[in-house]
């Protein structure tokens, strides 16, 4: 006796057949839950790939998250239009979202490591919020025709976010040209990819196509405000560390600094230190920035006084150099400005472009009586 097979009239399906059905039937009810699992799972890989922002292992795993995107979210609308003409293919409607979830969920993991890491928070917030919101919100896109738009938008977010600091390592420079040919880059990319839907899921792309390029071109213009706004962190570049100290030199493999003991409001709550100075006299701002090994660019320490009656910070002084990539501590330089106002200061440490790195606040207090001072070794 030979047994029937699926799908012949009169017949029963296979037990793997219903073992498929019962597993696709349990992941849709508990679709949500399982992509929380998949961008969790994205966010563990990038703990132990993402160490530095230069090494190749970095740039793999990001490649291949895009790979992953540009295949799976075009087959999986291809898998699902065939479904709806007869054809199953239910291990492959089972796998591909969650390739699509686990991608997306390594983009956003290493985007908040890296662009967390390279972020001054007073003047970065809006962005880092934004792409924190686009973290927590996508998952809560679930019907399928949205997601479609969602996932596609979402793809040309992570795409451009990535080019922003991979194309500055490539390029070995910083500035408007290479945000501007990030763009056009991600531009080129995108377009290739929508052509690859037009091609395999072409009735689905062309009900939804104005609404994937509306939302295209909607990151397009964020991404843009945010850097001429100068919001966007300076990635790749990042303060390893930053401080003001009464006096820094250089010696033979080190920097060494003179500081006054800090209280533990400075050391464990971060509120910004008082230095005691007689006019005239000099204080340093040291910043080890950390830049890839191919880059070589200019920073810029902007010392700034607030004026109490004028209400508004005065800049004092502008020092600029040139740093070098390469050093895991960063590239480590200093500034040295003289003391001409008692009350609040504060360095930026900013790109040449305007992006400020980071931002050391301090309050210049008249000594009235003997301090007490030690010599530190900076990293």
């Amino acid at each position: 006796h030979r047994p029937e097979e699926a799908g012949v009239p009169g017949s029963s399906p296979g037990p793997s057949t219903d073992m498929l059905q019962a597993i696709f039937l349990w992941t849709k009810n508990h679709e949500r839950h399982l992509s929380a699992f998949a961008m969790v799972a994205g966010f563990i890989v990038d703990s132990f790939f993402f160490k530095r922002i230069d090494l190749w292992q970095t740039h793999v795993v990001f490649a291949s998250y895009t790979v992953a995107c540009f295949i799976a979210i075009p087959l999986l609308h291809w898998f699902e239009m065939r479904a709806e003409r007869g054809h199953s293919f239910l291990r492959l409607r089972l796998i591909l979202p969650f390739i699509i979830q686990f991608a997306l969920g390594g983009f956003w993991s290493g985007f908040i490591v890296f662009y967390g890491r390279s972020a001054s928070i007073g003047a970065s917030w809006p962005f880092l919020l934004f792409l924190l919101l686009v973290f927590l919100g996508s998952e809560y896109f679930n019907r399928y025709h949205s997601r479609l738009v969602f996932t596609s938008v979402l793809f040309f977010f992570a795409l451009y976010s990535y080019a922003i600091f991979a194309v500055p390592i490539y390029t070995g420079t910083i500035g408007t040209g290479t945000f501007l040919a990030s763009g056009a880059l991600v531009i080129g990319i995108f377009a290739l990819f929508t052509t690859l839907l037009r091609i395999v899921a072409r009735e689905r792309f062309l009900v939804y196509v104005w609404n994937i390029r509306q939302g295209a071109f909607t990151v397009l213009i964020l991404m843009n405000l945010f850097y001429f706004s100068n919001i966007l962190p300076p990635l790749p570049l990042s303060a390893e560390a930053v401080g003001v100290y009464h006096t820094v030199v250089r010696v033979p493999g080190a920097y060494l600094a003179m500081t006054e003991a800090e209280s533990w409001q400075v050391r464990f709550l971060g509120f910004s230190p008082r230095l005691h100075v007689v006019l005239g006299e000099p204080l340093s701002a040291y910043s080890s920035i950390f830049a890839p090994t191919t880059l070589t660019t200019t920073i810029v320490h902007y010392w700034q006084w607030y004026d109490p009656i004028q209400k508004e910070w005065i800049t004092k002084a502008t020092i600029a150099y040139s740093i070098v990539g390469g050093r895991d501590g960063g590239y480590r330089g200093y500034s040295t400005v003289l003391m001409s106002e008692f009350g609040k200061w504060r360095v930026n440490i900013e790109t040449i472009d305007g992006r400020r790195i980071a931002r050391i606040p301090f309050t210049a207090e008249r000594i009235t009586s003997p301090i007490s001072e030690e010599t530190i070794t900076l990293k």
